[in-house]
């Protein structure tokens, strides 16, 4: 397939002469009207939320061509100065249902990406590369009765996918997503998803008495308090919910977060018994670990 051909038409522009007489030339109809810049895997932008001055998320249409297990992650990114792309793993926090896609971020200052990401607007355009990769699926995990969600800051937005599948409740008996922020305001994203599923249409039965949602904060007073590896070493969390402790025959569990984070959750977890797995190998947990270490 050719290129198309560069479109041309007579463009009449003026100048000032030296007398001060405006004069008037015509450019030859040979002169090429340059193409609006198009980006490549282009997605237009459909909403954009500033949850605090360091959070945002926002949703873009989504390809025709894209299929995604809800828990899955794409390459999102911009152009820079010099025209290149500047890429970076999102995880999907939109379900593998929904009509568009939703991202929630971080806002860096200096971050190579998140630092132009954090700007945008409704109407304007994103690079997303269709080709979802992931560790938290449902199919890296072994049957059981009881579904653990453990995040901090944005590693929500895998869970905020999950949190809206509907395989997550008819897959398991109980799901709980244990989420920590330094503050409460950063908690707010997901207290209004999780708010908001029981009116959801599609799975609002589903998720009835069967999501336990336990957010805890820790640099600001707050109901629930503490880091998810000492709520769940100590039991806090057991006691709060009214359940029993974990146990490698009936929980599983998923975690994104920092590597200080994954590092700590996966002891606490193998302390109660439960192994690692993956897509190739399903076991008790799976961890995230794409996003770890890489600058946004």
């Amino acid at each position: 397939m050719f290129p198309a051909a560069p479109s041309f038409a007579p463009v009449r522009r003026f100048f000032i002469a030296p007398s001060g007489l405006k004069d008037e030339t015509t450019v030859n109809e040979t002169t090429p009207i340059a193409p609006a810049k198009v980006l490549p895997d282009a997605q237009t932008v459909t909403s954009v939320r500033h949850w605090t001055d360091t959070l945002f998320s926002f949703r873009v249409t989504r390809p025709q061509t894209l299929r995604f297990r809800s828990g899955e992650f794409v390459m999102i990114g911009l152009l820079d100065d010099n025209g290149k792309p500047i890429m970076r793993a999102y995880s999907i926090a939109s379900p593998a249902w929904d009509e568009e896609l939703e991202f929630y971020s971080i806002k860096v200052p200096d971050g190579p990406l998140t630092s132009r990401l954090q700007h945008i607007k409704v109407g304007e355009q994103i690079i997303l590369r269709p080709k979802p990769v992931g560790t938290l699926v449902i199919d890296a995990l072994l049957p059981g009765k009881r579904l653990w969600f453990l995040a901090t800051g944005t590693g929500i937005a895998p869970f905020a996918s999950l949190m809206r599948e509907p395989e997550a409740y008819e897959k398991f008996d109980e799901v709980i997503m244990m989420h920590t922020c330094r503050t409460v305001a950063e908690l707010e994203y997901g207290r209004q998803l999780v708010e908001a599923l029981k009116d959801d249409p599609l799975i609002g039965e589903l998720v009835e008495g069967k999501l336990k949602y336990y957010p805890t904060t820790t640099r600001e007073e707050f109901h629930h308090m503490g880091r998810i590896t000492d709520n769940l070493a100590s039991g806090k969390v057991f006691e709060d919910l009214g359940i029993t402790p974990m146990n490698p025959e009936t929980d599983r569990a998923m975690v994104c977060g920092s590597l200080a984070f994954n590092v700590d959750v996966m002891k606490v977890l193998e302390s109660y018994g439960l192994r690692e797995g993956a897509n190739s190998e399903p076991r008790e947990f799976v961890v995230e670990k794409a996003f770890v270490g890489e600058g946004i």
